[in-house]
């Protein structure tokens, strides 16, 4: 149960479902999403592929089990306070392993799940060379999802890759078909232009999400001209991952360039605000809580 009273699960259907657009910026392990959090985005979004690379320093390519990504979204939702969907590549297998991931995630914490129709192993959406199951299998995975949840809030996102593979038409045909099977949101992946976006959300009935990743097919996306285009959801799967990448290696190169680390802290996150981040004040006040009145009674005792 959140802050406010409302389920996760609740307020991230809300959040999909009432007028404008709701960002969330992908995650890949608990500090990223007290980042998320703290920089006041309303939800956020596992990212299999941030969690495949920190985890695995492999590619998004069905490398991580069911289980490592369920294992790895349940520590994510329990860090923050904010909705968190989970990234449920392929369903990891058939419509019968989706019914168990989907139960998995929901176990997890996870406030959604990404239930995505590509060939396994998959690969990341914005990559070339990205194969999708036929409709009807795509179809019986999203029925499979939406009958497994227990929770009804519980967000199914149906991702399709089919814009690169069949077209925008395919793209339709599939997202309003996995909406009568029981999908929350149909999340379109891999558009590229604002004109395949507004055919998509005027073609399909219901919630439609797309990304935008830095270096990937949708990197000149907007979200000022996503919004106004009538999307319910834009993820930012890589923001979050790449910035980090790329402050690491430049901090890195410049201590083995300069032989020093002096001229580097304002580079780096504080040192008091990373312990303040992960909670160390907490840890403070529970010790003066319980370990302040034991010391006083321990020396009591002693005297």
């Amino acid at each position: 149960m959140s802050q406010d009273g409302l389920r996760k699960t609740t307020r991230l259907r809300r959040l999909i479902e009432q007028p404008g657009m709701v960002v969330m910026p992908g995650v890949y392990d608990p500090l990223t999403a007290k980042l998320v959090e703290q920089a006041g985005f309303d939800a956020a979004q596992c990212t299999g592929a941030g969690i495949s690379a920190v985890y695995l320093g492999r590619p998004d390519y069905s490398m991580l089990a069911m289980s490592d990504m369920v294992a790895a979204t349940r520590l994510i939702a329990e860090a923050v306070d904010i909705p968190v969907m989970g990234d449920g590549d392929t369903g990891f297998g058939n419509a019968v392993n989706t019914w168990y991931a989907v139960q998995a995630f929901e176990r997890a914490g996870a406030a959604g799940v990404n239930i995505e129709d590509q060939v396994m192993p998959k690969r990341c959406g914005h990559l070339d060379g990205k194969e999708v199951i036929p409709l009807a299998e795509g179809v019986a995975k999203i029925r499979a999802a939406a009958d497994a949840r227990i929770d009804k809030d519980f967000v199914i996102n149906a991702r399709t890759d089919a814009l690169a593979t069949h077209g925008i038409e395919e793209v339709i045909r599939r997202g309003n078909a996995y909406l009568g099977a029981g999908a929350s949101m149909i999340f379109v992946e891999g558009a590229s232009s604002l004109d395949i976006i507004a055919a998509a959300v005027k073609g399909i009935a219901g919630p439609v999400g797309v990304n935008i990743v830095q270096g990937g097919k949708s990197a000149a996306l907007d979200l000022a001209d996503l919004e106004r285009l009538g999307v319910a959801r834009v993820s930012l799967p890589g923001i979050a991952m790449q910035a980090a990448m790329k402050a690491v290696a430049d901090v890195l190169a410049t201590v083995k360039s300069t032989g020093s680390v002096l001229g580097v802290a304002d580079r780096m996150y504080g040192f008091r605000d990373l312990h303040n981040l992960v909670g160390m004040g907490k840890v403070g006040e529970l010790e003066e809580r319980y370990l302040a009145p034991l010391k006083a009674t321990l020396l009591e005792a002693a005297e």
